[in-house]
């Protein structure tokens, strides 16, 4: 998690609600939005003054201030700013100006990140200038900002200057490539020392309004650029039988092993080891004294170490093998590498519905060039464009550019021809900013231009879109400006699949941007070629089969004309270009080099294990769940699905066992492959082509009833039984049963939780059965106090979705076995398999190892209780020789009569995650996690429970102290809030549910988190803003519970204490745990306080509602909710100072919306 950028926080008595017309307020105030509020407090300036001084006496002279719902109604911020600049703050950063949109914690972030950077970045400024004659007095200076516009020096800003560098690239490419390409689309393919940037240009740039750089959410408009951990100097490992390429990086200090500086083998190593760089190439800047020639030796004696390691595997490892050369092994990174960074092209392409084999790959930075043939071929491109000045490529961008201003403000406007001409005066008002910005800089109007943009959304969802109607001229039905309307619909059509014709469509924000054109284009550098090309020198570079005779070519000595055939190398000052085999490059009339990308020579690949094909294997098998979750959310229509990404999909052998599941959400992890192994014994030979099953039922494998699965065997021609099987697992907002949301606390049977499937066939012979599943969706409603599904509409929808998702699956995994044939596939979801297999049993010896060292038993063991008293014992029996381990529940209490009894898929997930936890680096998630362990959970128990048991609190609750019992066994760390706080609003117009935080526990070496989900959740909780603008409450108070962290000589983290004032009548349901029984703390930590429910009533009276109850609550109640912290660990006595954490290797953070997206859904 990143450090917080602030020194201090201050909080001010101030608070403005939305107006409700509630008995007692006051008059109104209108926000810009058009929505009305009400000043509850006013700003204690009095007050205020005497702390701002505080701060200023101990040298803060910058300050950021948010407060709630100031995107609307500004001027309690407005009135602090100008107390703040009166007081000598030399900085002061309004969120109301640094981005006007709604939603507190990311405006927040922004008016953050803006008080922290814009200092620093005007004293370079200023420094800048003064390195002039005159101080560039009268001179216009621009920079680069995150949105692919140049902005004036004086108005350059923090918070739009994150992605400035990589923004230049994606301008360079777009002015360049895309021209000369014909208006092909182009991806952008920026491979630098330390990280890849993947971004996509087709005519127009494409903006993201949030997204998060070093773990600091920004809401400010920045070009959709994905960076991934993979750059030249990502380092190599041979880990437990698979070649890992990052995310650690070697930086740029001590760098690569070539750069004498000791440090680590990385993919440049690999490179140059190839013969793909050569060292006369470089200048002579490495060494400790900066004046030495690269080492290939260095290179070599690094990667070398690695190689050992590889062929130790390869000839005692479970499938003995040949030795590979040092150049299979610096080959086989570099294909690994490749596929790592075809990864984010595939899921920035496809998740828009765009082909990537129709784009032209447009290669700069300094190392793309050895990689662009592979990563094109790859992803099935034909053309790879690399300009130039391809390794100066964003300088260049940055002169191509245009000059940029913006203007937005929010709205909340129904899209509807009666607010149409309100929409079109605000954008009138907006464009006359923008145009007057531009004008004082110079630009005539005849050099402006002004694309106006509505970000717009269905009504009741969160998936909102800035649409420009630039192709979708004016007509009698909308707006001045355009018809965004049928922009909306068009574009939505194409990213989800689908449209919600009869929901109105919401107007979220208004926005302009004006465009000052400098008229610049690059000349274009003709040069007639002189006959053939002249090879500079002959050297050797190693391909798939062996070493080559490889011609080099300087660029700069080359012609429009000019041909080369691959394989070839070309070389300028700043990169070096690498034509593969089978490749063909000719030198443009603009002096680029289009290389054509010929089919890669057949190679053939074996069903017995090669480290290298598995790496890359194990990579195409997650991209492969990974694009069936981008059709899922792509084509289900549900909040929980669509938006909160609540899902997870998956790929499993003929077995049923899992081979990759993606995203990782840690309740699902192993519970699907209960469920698909119990319909192939459940169904038999009752399985044909065109079946698509679906199943919830905690004895098959299920999580909560919710959480539907729908599985699709696959047959292949020839086979009589499936050859694998595709399931996608996602959690549906209603399924009937006793409360809205399907969560109740208080049921005690599984039918008052919902509508039930054991073994359904959803599709039978190709046909979706609407009708049958309808009546089974509806079947709660026979039960007296229960209801059928709420929602049919979204769960029919969404059902559709997961087919579809499915489908997807099949169709790439059928790609896969055209490539490599059906023995080689299956075989390698076997190995795939083994691998995670050998990763737990390393561990398992690891942990036996040790603790035989230090005199102990193989055997541990933990117990803990749920707050009803009800036990969880587990004994854990290690086989140092085997590396296997027995996990046994013996002991645990009986089934309850409530829903905290928890599906054995559940204690198997929670043993996954906990297994993965304890390898404690990334490992392939699948069946052979669990190989090497035995479970033996007793039937009855709460751990499995009869087929009839309720079970949802076993899902969100008792998931959680299973995993405190795992990790209190092996004594990794103390016991986190063991709960995920379920708190549920509603009635008869809406409905609401949350989690909330607490504490994590600690650890040998670190404190616990404070605030933070753990474990089996990590869900992020609902905006203050959208959360008091949908529903009936006020929130009063979110922040850290100080001190309930358990003491020890690291501390476990704080909960949290959340307040909620209803202004409506409604139900209040809450499903919690530790409340009676504390989380505890290891080795002498003590452990962290026990959680707290309270109802505090409007007369004033205090009610404890324990941790599970249904309440009636009315205007004016107050829920104040105490969550647990985490337990401590050490002995909090212990004078000796914490141990330094070991440091840890760099690693470049991912950032763009492909990590957004993975991001959110792991954050379920």
């Amino acid at each position: 998690m990143p450090e917080v950028l602030y020194e201090e926080v201050l909080e001010v008595d101030e608070r403005v609600v939305l107006y409700r017309g509630e008995p007692g307020t006051g008059t109104p105030v209108k926000g810009c939005t058009g929505d009305l509020l009400e000043v509850q407090q006013p700003v204690d300036l009095g007050g205020l003054r005497g702390k701002l001084e505080g701060l200023l006496s101990r040298g803060i002279r910058s300050l950021a201030v948010v407060f709630m719902h100031s995107y609307t109604w500004a001027q309690h911020e407005q009135q602090v700013g100008a107390l703040a600049r009166e007081l000598g703050f030399t900085h002061v950063s309004l969120s109301s100006e640094a981005m006007p949109m709604v939603r507190i914690v990311p405006r927040g972030h922004t008016a953050c990140a803006d008080a922290y950077l814009t200092p620093t970045i005007q004293r370079y400024v200023q420094g800048f200038r003064r390195g002039f004659q005159g101080q560039l007095k009268d001179v216009q200076v621009l920079f680069m900002r995150s949105d692919g516009g140049l902005a004036p020096m004086d108005s350059f800003s923090g918070s739009r200057a994150v992605l400035s560098g990589p923004a230049g690239g994606v301008v360079g490419y777009s002015a360049t490539t895309y021209r000369v390409e014909g208006g092909q689309p182009v991806i952008g393919f920026d491979m630098g020392g330390t990280s890849t940037d993947v971004s996509r240009y087709a005519g127009e740039f494409e903006h993201v309004f949030e997204a998060s750089t070093a773990g600091v959410t920004l809401q400010a408009p920045q070009l959709d650029i994905n960076t991934v951990a993979a750059g030249g100097g990502s380092r190599l490992f041979f880990r437990s039988g698979l070649f890992v390429v990052g995310p650690e990086s070697a930086g740029a200090h001590p760098g690569p092993a070539c750069y004498r500086k000791g440090g680590p083998v990385t993919v440049t190593d690999a490179n140059l080891v190839l013969g793909r760089l050569l060292p006369a190439s470089f200048p002579c800047i490495f060494g400790p004294g900066e004046d030495q020639p690269l080492s290939p030796e260095a290179s070599r004696k690094a990667l070398e170490a690695v190689a050992v390691e590889v062929n130790s595997f390869l000839t005692n490892g479970p499938c003995p093998a040949s030795p590979l050369s040092l150049e299979e092994v610096a080959m086989g990174f570099v294909r690994v590498a490749n596929e790592a960074m075809c990864r984010p092209i595939r899921a920035l392409t496809q998740a828009r519905g765009h082909d990537p084999s129709a784009h032209v790959l447009a290669c700069f930075g300094g190392a793309g060039g050895q990689h662009a043939c592979a990563i094109a071929r790859a992803l099935g491109m034909d053309t790879v464009h690399i300009h130039r000045h391809s390794g100066l490529l964003s300088a260049l961008g940055l002169a191509l550019a245009d000059v940029v201003h913006e203007a937005q403000e929010p709205c909340s406007l129904p899209y509807v021809p009666e607010t149409f001409v309100q929409l079109d005066q605000r954008l009138s008002r907006l464009e006359e900013q923008c145009v007057d910005a531009l004008r004082a800089q110079g630009f005539p109007r005849s050099q402006i231009s002004t694309e106006s943009f509505l970000h717009l959304r269905y009504q009741g969802t969160d998936c909102a879109l800035m649409v420009s109607a630039h192709q979708h001229p004016a007509t009698a039905r909308s707006p001045r400006a355009g018809d965004f309307g049928a922009a909306f619909v068009e574009r939505y059509m194409r990213e989800f699949g689908f449209i919600i014709p009869e929901r109105p469509v919401v107007v979220d924000d208004v926005r302009v941007r004006g465009t000052g054109r400098s008229g610049l284009r690059l000349e274009d550098a003709t040069k007639a070629q002189t006959g053939p090309p002249r090879v500079d020198k002959m050297t050797q570079c190693y391909f798939e089969g062996g070493y080559q005779e490889t011609p080099v070519y300087l660029l700069g000595e080359l012609g429009y004309g000019h041909k080369l055939q691959g394989p070839c190398l070309v070389i300028d000052s700043n990169s070096t270009i690498l034509v593969e085999p089978g490749c063909q490059a000719e030198v443009t009339e603009t002096g680029d080099i289009r290389i054509s990308v010929g089919a890669e020579a057949p190679s053939t690949v074996g069903a017995q294990l090669d480290p290298i094909q598995l790496s890359i294997f194990s990579h195409r098998f997650m991209s492969i769940a990974e694009q069936m979750g981008r059709i899922l959310q792509r084509t289900a229509i549900s909040t929980n699905i669509k938006e909160r990404l609540d899902f997870s999909c998956a790929l499993f052998g003929p077995d049923g066992g899992l081979v990759s599941n993606a995203p990782h959400i840690p309740v699902h992890l192993g519970a699907m492959q209960e469920t698909v192994q119990f319909q192939i014994q459940h169904l038999g030979a009752d399985l044909h082509p065109g079946d698509v099953l679906l199943s919830n039922h905690p004895s098959a494998g299920g999580s909560h009833l919710p959480d539907l699965t729908v599985i699709t065997p696959v047959f292949w021609p020839g086979q009589t039984r499936p050859v694998f099987y595709v399931a996608s697992r996602g959690h549906h907002a209603d399924i009937g049963g006793i409360t809205p949301g399907s969560m109740p606390p208080h049921s005690t049977t599984l039918q008052q939780e919902g509508a039930v499937f054991l073994s359904f066939k959803l599709v039978q012979g190709g046909v979706f059965q609407e009708e049958a599943v309808t009546e089974a969706l509806r079947a709660p409603g026979k039960i007296p106090g229960c209801s059928g599904t709420r929602n049919l509409h979204d769960n029919l929808s969404d059902l559709r979705a997961q087919v579809a998702a499915n489908q997807k699956g099949i169709q790439l995994v059928g790609e896969l076995i055209g490539q490599y044939s059906l023995d080689v596939v299956q075989a390698y979801m076997g190995h795939i398999q083994a691998n995670a297999e050998l990763a737990v049993r390393d561990m398992l010896r690891a942990f036996g190892t040790s603790r035989q060292a230090r005199g102990l038993p193989l055997e541990v063991s933990a117990e803990d209780h749920m707050d009803d008293g009800s036990p969880i014992r587990l004994r854990v029996q290690i086989n140092l020789s085997q590396g296997s381990a027995v996990f046994d529940f013996s002991g645990t209490g009986p089934e309850v009569f409530g829903n905290l009894n928890a599906p054995r898929a559940i204690t198997l997930s929670a043993l996954i995650y906990c297994l993965r936890c304890l390898v404690g680096r990334d490992i392939p998630l699948n069946q052979g996690c669990l190989a090497p362990v035995r479970v033996v959970i007793p039937r009855g128990s709460i751990l499995d429970p009869s087929p009839e048991a309720a079970v949802v609190g076993g899902n969100v609750l008792t998931s959680q102290r299973v995993v405190d019992v795992i990790l209190g066994a092996f004594g990794a760390c103390a016991a986190s809030q063991g709960c995920m706080n379920n708190v549920t609003l509603g009635n008869d117009h809406m409905g609401y549910y949350e989690t909330v935080a607490g504490g994590a526990g600690a650890g040998p070496g670190w404190h616990g988190r404070s605030g933070v989900h753990s474990h089996m959740t990590n869900t992020r909780i609902t905006d203050p803003e959208i959360l008091e603008s949908r529903y009936p409450v006020i929130l009063r108070r979110f922040e850290l519970r100080l001190g309930s962290g358990g003491r020890g000589r690291f501390r476990g983290g704080d909960g949290v204490v959340r307040e909620l004032l209803f202004r409506e009548e409604a139900l209040l349901s809450v499903l919690t745990e530790r409340r009676a029984f504390r989380p505890y703390g290891l080795r002498g930590g003590e452990p962290g306080a026990r959680g707290l429910n309270l109802l505090i009533r409007k007369d004033g009276r205090t009610v404890n509602l324990g941790g599970k109850t249904s309440v009636s609550v009315y205007p004016g109640d107050v829920f104040c909710l105490h969550t647990p912290g985490g337990g401590g660990y050490g002995d909090p006595e212990d004078p000796a100072p914490p141990p330094g954490s070991p440091p840890q290797p760099p690693a470049f953070p991912e950032r763009g919306s492909v990590y957004e997206y993975r991001r959110a859904q792991e954050a379920v």
